[in-house]
């Protein structure tokens, strides 16, 4: 079955970015032929705990969510386009009245309105935008009684199976939280591009959960058992461009570099290294002439003129036929930066956006002809395409 990959902004309160879906007014209604023994009780002091965490997260967060009604553009970056009227939703960062969302959220409006949990309504202003994490700043001129920021978390520190919840705005269907877990993480979500050619970056760190999110819920928070956001929902997968217990929020590690620099600057200039890479399976391994269980990020190529370019690392030159396909092998294979180990492609790329900085000189462990080596490299920053 074709799985795709969703923004999840809704128009109208039922249309996707990619797409439209629908929904049935009438209730669902099932019948459950239970079984003839009587089940397992459930401790209902436990279940009454857990309810009553629940309740709390959302007494706790739902002031802080607001809802963001945009219309009147056309958008860009090989989505559907329209002009008509859509339905996100945001979060209150401070109290100096800066919202955030997600940035394909507002690329596609002339006017954005933001509903507060209250139903106070008020116009608002694009301070910032970044592609290459889908955040926006926008504002809001408003008395700060009316403003409630949320409190953040360290996504890093969490772990699969640990409960969160998504509030936001899905269908246009205010204070909507739904409950799930963590189903992974680490995920990588391509950037959004106008390039025919696709994605040339991509957003690392990425949470997956099960929490049901929807087509509104975008730009909201994806907040654990303490009420604290660990995550922006930005992303499902789904043939029915609904949930699908598929979702993807981008992590609070990001947010909490990207939102400061968007409110000052306007922009977020991420650092960049300059090279396209592929990780080193034992296929690979096996065509460099290295052992079986070598990990790394072998590099393909190198950008002209890039840091690691002008650093001396080096691209792969060379043709070899891996489980039947082609490819270009040779190249420098990075297996740690700054001391911390390179097992893969996802994780040079989490390490860049976690831990580096424009201008900031690295220190590479590669191997190259089978021998490590050292290079220094000094980071610029990442071009628009």
């Amino acid at each position: 079955m074709l799985q795709r990959l969703f923004y999840i902004a809704s128009l109208a309160g039922l249309i996707l970015l990619a797409g439209a879906c629908s929904s049935s007014d009438s209730p669902p209604t099932s019948i459950f032929d239970g079984p003839t023994t009587t089940p397992r009780p459930i401790s209902s002091g436990t279940l009454a705990d857990l309810e009553e965490v629940l309740a709390d997260i959302y007494d706790n967060v739902n002031a802080s969510v607001v809802n963001i009604q945009f219309s009147g553009g056309t958008s860009s970056g090989g989505f559907q386009d329209f002009n008509s009227q859509g339905l996100a939703s945001g979060f209150v960062w401070d109290k100096k009245g800066h919202i955030v969302t997600n940035e394909h959220v507002v690329i596609v409006g002339d006017s954005l309105v933001v509903t507060f949990h209250d139903g106070f309504s008020a116009p608002a202003k694009i301070i910032g935008t970044d592609r290459d994490s889908d955040l926006a700043v926008i504002k809001v001129d408003v008395p700060e009684e009316r403003l409630f920021p949320i409190e953040v978390a360290d996504s890093t520190r969490l772990n699969v199976g640990r409960l969160v919840a998504a509030i936001g705005n899905p269908f246009g269907l205010a204070g909507t939280m739904t409950v799930g877990f963590v189903s992974a993480l680490g995920r990588v979500l391509p950037v959004r591009t106008d390039s025919p050619q696709g994605g040339i970056y991509s957003i690392p760190d990425v949470i997956q959960t099960d929490a049901s999110i929807n087509p509104g819920n975008s730009g909201g928070v994806l907040v654990d058992s303490d009420g604290l956001l660990v995550g922006v929902p930005s992303a499902i997968i789904s043939p029915l461009q609904v949930s699908a217990g598929l979702g993807f929020a981008i992590p609070s590690v990001i947010v909490g570099k990207v939102v400061p620099a968007l409110i000052d600057d306007g922009e977020y200039r991420h650092s960049w290294l300059g090279i396209r890479v592929l990780t080193v399976n034992p296929g690979i391994a096996e065509a460099l002439d290295l052992d079986g269980g070598t990990r790394g990020a072998m590099i393909l190529e190198l950008t002209p003129g890039s840091p690691a370019e002008r650093a001396g690392l080096v691209g792969s030159q060379r043709l070899a036929t891996i489980n039947g396909t082609e490819i270009r092998v040779g190249g420098d294979v990075v297996i740690a930066i700054d001391g911390q180990t390179i097992n893969s492609t996802d994780d040079l790329i989490t390490h860049l956006a976690r831990y580096t900085s424009v201008n900031q000189t690295i220190t590479i462990l590669i191997l190259r002809d089978r021998q490590e080596q050292t290079i220094e490299v000094t980071l610029g920053a990442r071009p628009s395409f």
